[in-house]
């Protein structure tokens, strides 16, 4: 394997209910986060007719921050901070779980009619130790304030972080690198090293070759740090460029939790349960119009 190139992960599938499956790249029991990512789904293309959908029921979180960004279609995200919001392409979603959100996710009433095309990117960046039991949020940042510019031939949105002198809205409490790249025509370019310590470079469609080496879709490759990585990306392909700083200790995941301590995420448990059962509590409360139903702890 090329010296730029310190592992390639292959994605595994997964079915997340009612026919919709994904993509998993991260967490890799060989390599658990990229920066503060540690989670990483590639979901779709898929189409669904007229009439059908996809719902992923109300759920909670802990200690993260969840990113959604989508290629095609729409998500209709509700939360029990109250926000009510449809995401579309070029758009970002990030909710901040901190000490507890509870989520929705599901397909917006008139796509639901008229049948849609589902292409996207769900991942998830671990909080730093100083904010990982920080108050929940949740900002949705529109594609028209996220930069958007060429840079050798290649179109290249930032969504978190900062490239090429242009910085995303995206307020984030550890250096963090989320580039969105498209090449319609091709182009080659190179990532310096200064982008981020850590780089993840993953292939949603199309492919690139990297030091002679010819990759293609579905793929991560974790790139070398320290050093200018030039790739060619071939025409029609979309990627992304994900990392950031080593986050400040190891994280344990376990379903929809994350946290520095294993402590943590058995009291979130519990806490879920709890929620379930007394329909809402103070730390995980219902989600607005969408109290009818939840996922039960595993």
């Amino acid at each position: 394997m090329a010296n730029e190139i310190v592992r390639k992960i292959d994605p595994r599938a997964r079915d997340l209910g009612g026919g919709f499956r994904v993509r998993r790249v991260l967490p890799f029991h060989a390599h658990k986060m990229v920066g503060p990512f540690i989670f990483f789904d590639h979901f779709g293309p898929v189409d669904y007719a007229p009439g059908d959908g996809f719902d992923v029921r109300p759920h909670p979180h802990i200690g993260l921050a969840t990113v959604t960004y989508l290629f095609e279609g729409a998500i209709r995200h509700q939360d029990s901070l109250g926000t009510d919001l449809v995401i579309r392409p070029g758009a970002v979603n990030w909710m901040t779980a901190g000490h507890g959100i509870v989520h929705s996710e599901r397909t917006p009433l008139p796509e639901r009619e008229a049948g849609q095309s589902m292409h996207g990117l769900q991942t998830w960046v671990a909080l730093p130790l100083s904010h990982e039991a920080a108050t929940p949020s949740f900002v949705h940042h529109a594609a028209d304030t996220l930069p958007a510019f060429k840079e050798n031939g290649a179109d290249v949105r930032v969504l978190a972080g900062e490239a090429w002198d242009h910085r995303s809205p995206v307020d984030f409490p550890w250096p963090i690198l989320f580039l969105a790249i498209e090449t319609p025509d091709g182009a080659s370019l190179t990532l310096p090293a200064g982008l981020a310590e850590e780089r993840a470079l993953y292939l949603v469609s199309g492919g690139v070759r990297v030091d002679g080496e010819r990759v293609e879709e579905g793929v991560m490759l974790i790139l070398a740090p320290g050093t200018d990585i030039p790739v060619e990306f071939l025409p029609g392909t979309k990627a992304v460029v994900c990392g950031g700083a080593p986050l400040d200790g190891p994280r344990k995941i376990d379903w929809n939790f994350v946290a520095s301590d294993e402590d943590m995420i058995e009291q979130a448990k519990f806490d879920w349960t709890e929620s379930t059962q007394s329909h809402g509590t103070d730390r995980f409360p219902l989600v607005p119009r969408d109290e009818a139903e939840w996922i039960p702890l595993p």
